[in-house]
């Protein structure tokens, strides 16, 4: 087999095999971002869902797709709204800090981390009418050891959160914030 041949397309993904690789494509948006997301009180914003895939709960930082809303979304926007949508604060700014593959074995799509400063409550969050969404607001020096004691508790957790706890005080080069 040589190319690329589509085996199924469903409503937002398409799965393909090329050679010998099998992987999916989205097809209602190609990126997505996590929002790294510190309030004035020094907490970090988590989100805690189920996830059909997983069965289970799981525990991440406010994220979403870009562009599967309006064509025109951009990394910047979709970040401002999902942090609003998922989590009821508003942020004044948001720094797109890098781009990279959320799995580059399984899909071609691509993921943004961006920090988001200047934070306001707006309202409670808990996403929109698809999601039940429950916000946890953790003191930044003790997410590490909270989000550890969540996985012990059988909470399933990508470890693009602790990437994501990296990059709240440095830059993606290491340098302070």
């Amino acid at each position: 087999m040589s190319g690329k041949n589509t085996i199924h397309e469903g409503k937002y993904l398409r799965f393909c095999v090329e050679d010998h690789w099998e992987y999916a494509e989205r097809t209602n948006a190609g990126s997505a971002v996590i929002i790294i997301a510190r309030t004035p009180e020094d907490k970090l914003l988590f989100v805690e869902q189920f996830r059909i895939p997983m069965g289970c709960n799981t525990i991440e930082m406010p994220a979403g797709l870009v562009g599967d809303l309006d064509a025109s979304d951009t990394l910047e926007l979709a970040a401002k709204r999902e942090l609003l949508e998922e989590t009821g604060w508003q942020a004044d700014a948001v720094q797109v800090l890098m781009i990279g593959p959320t799995s580059a074995g399984l899909s071609n799509e691509m993921i943004a981390f961006v920090r988001a400063t200047g934070l306001t409550r707006i309202h409670a969050g808990g996403g929109d009418d698809t999601e039940n969404i429950t916000v946890h607001e953790v003191p930044a020096a003790e997410a590490a050891a909270w989000l550890t004691q969540k996985m012990a508790e059988g909470y399933s957790m990508d470890p693009k959160l602790w990437a994501g706890l990296w990059l709240l005080d440095r830059n993606p080069d290491g340098t302070p914030v």
